[in-house]
Protein backbone atom coordinates (compact mmCIF):
# COMPACT_ATOMS: atom_id res chain seq x y z
CA UNK A 1 0.00 0.00 0.00
CA UNK A 2 1.37 3.43 -0.94
CA UNK A 3 2.09 6.13 1.63
CA UNK A 4 -0.71 8.26 0.19
CA UNK A 5 -3.24 5.44 0.60
CA UNK A 6 -2.07 4.90 4.18
CA UNK A 7 -2.59 8.63 4.84
CA UNK A 8 -6.12 8.45 3.41
CA UNK A 9 -6.90 5.39 5.53
CA UNK A 10 -5.46 7.02 8.64
CA UNK A 11 -7.53 10.15 8.06
CA UNK A 12 -10.68 8.06 7.54
CA UNK A 13 -10.02 6.31 10.85
CA UNK A 14 -9.35 9.62 12.64
CA UNK A 15 -12.43 11.07 10.93
CA UNK A 16 -14.43 8.30 12.56
CA UNK A 17 -12.88 8.23 16.02
CA UNK A 18 -12.62 11.95 16.77
CA UNK A 19 -16.25 12.94 16.01
CA UNK A 20 -17.61 9.79 17.69
CA UNK A 21 -15.72 10.68 20.89
CA UNK A 22 -18.15 13.59 21.16
CA UNK A 23 -21.29 12.25 19.48
CA UNK A 24 -21.65 8.94 21.31
CA UNK A 25 -21.35 10.25 24.89
CA UNK A 26 -23.65 13.15 24.04
CA UNK A 27 -26.25 10.82 22.54
CA UNK A 28 -25.97 8.44 25.51
CA UNK A 29 -26.57 11.33 27.92
CA UNK A 30 -29.56 12.51 25.87
CA UNK A 31 -31.48 9.24 25.50
CA UNK A 32 -30.04 8.58 22.01
CA UNK A 33 -32.31 11.28 20.61
CA UNK A 34 -31.24 12.22 17.09
CA UNK A 35 -33.70 15.13 17.08
CA UNK A 36 -32.14 16.51 20.25
CA UNK A 37 -28.78 16.37 18.50
CA UNK A 38 -30.17 18.21 15.48
CA UNK A 39 -31.56 20.85 17.83
CA UNK A 40 -28.14 21.15 19.52
CA UNK A 41 -26.49 21.61 16.13
CA UNK A 42 -28.64 24.73 15.70
CA UNK A 43 -28.03 26.15 19.17
CA UNK A 44 -26.54 29.35 17.74
CA UNK A 45 -25.63 31.01 14.46
CA UNK A 46 -22.06 29.70 14.49
CA UNK A 47 -23.09 26.07 14.86
CA UNK A 48 -25.91 26.48 12.31
CA UNK A 49 -23.38 27.89 9.83
CA UNK A 50 -21.14 24.89 10.40
CA UNK A 51 -24.06 22.50 9.90
CA UNK A 52 -24.91 24.14 6.55
CA UNK A 53 -21.25 24.13 5.52
CA UNK A 54 -20.92 20.41 6.22
CA UNK A 55 -24.31 19.62 4.66
CA UNK A 56 -23.37 21.30 1.40
CA UNK A 57 -19.97 19.56 1.45
CA UNK A 58 -21.67 16.20 2.08
CA UNK A 59 -24.14 16.64 -0.79
CA UNK A 60 -21.37 17.80 -3.14
CA UNK A 61 -19.19 14.83 -2.20
CA UNK A 62 -22.12 12.46 -2.70
CA UNK A 63 -22.79 13.82 -6.19
CA UNK A 64 -19.10 13.46 -7.06
CA UNK A 65 -18.94 9.89 -5.74
CA UNK A 66 -22.11 8.88 -7.57
CA UNK A 67 -21.12 10.32 -10.93
CA UNK A 68 -17.52 9.16 -10.79
CA UNK A 69 -18.38 5.77 -9.29
CA UNK A 70 -20.95 5.06 -11.99
CA UNK A 71 -18.70 6.33 -14.79
CA UNK A 72 -15.78 4.21 -13.56
CA UNK A 73 -18.03 1.30 -12.60
CA UNK A 74 -16.37 1.42 -9.22
CA UNK A 75 -19.21 0.16 -7.07
CA UNK A 76 -17.05 -0.37 -3.98
CA UNK A 77 -16.34 3.36 -3.80
CA UNK A 78 -20.06 3.92 -3.18
CA UNK A 79 -19.47 2.60 0.36
CA UNK A 80 -18.19 6.07 1.21
CA UNK A 81 -21.73 7.50 0.89
CA UNK A 82 -23.16 5.81 4.00
CA UNK A 83 -19.97 6.82 5.84
CA UNK A 84 -20.63 10.47 4.91
CA UNK A 85 -24.11 10.48 6.43
CA UNK A 86 -23.57 7.92 9.20
CA UNK A 87 -20.26 9.29 10.48
CA UNK A 88 -19.43 12.51 8.66
CA UNK A 89 -17.54 14.13 5.83
CA UNK A 90 -14.38 13.75 7.93
CA UNK A 91 -14.62 9.99 7.39
CA UNK A 92 -16.41 9.84 4.03
CA UNK A 93 -13.98 11.97 2.01
CA UNK A 94 -10.74 10.24 3.02
CA UNK A 95 -12.48 6.85 2.77
CA UNK A 96 -13.58 7.64 -0.77
CA UNK A 97 -10.07 8.78 -1.72
CA UNK A 98 -8.66 5.59 -0.17
CA UNK A 99 -11.10 3.40 -2.11
CA UNK A 100 -10.69 5.36 -5.34
CA UNK A 101 -6.90 5.22 -5.25
CA UNK A 102 -6.74 1.42 -4.99
CA UNK A 103 -6.69 1.15 -8.82
CA UNK A 104 -4.07 3.82 -9.36
CA UNK A 105 -1.22 2.40 -7.32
Amino acid sequence: MSKLRMIYLGLAILGTILPMQYFLPWLAANDWSIMAMVDAWHANDASSGLVWDLTIAAVTLTVWILFEGIARRDWVSLLAIPAIYGIGVSCGLPLYLFLRSRHEV
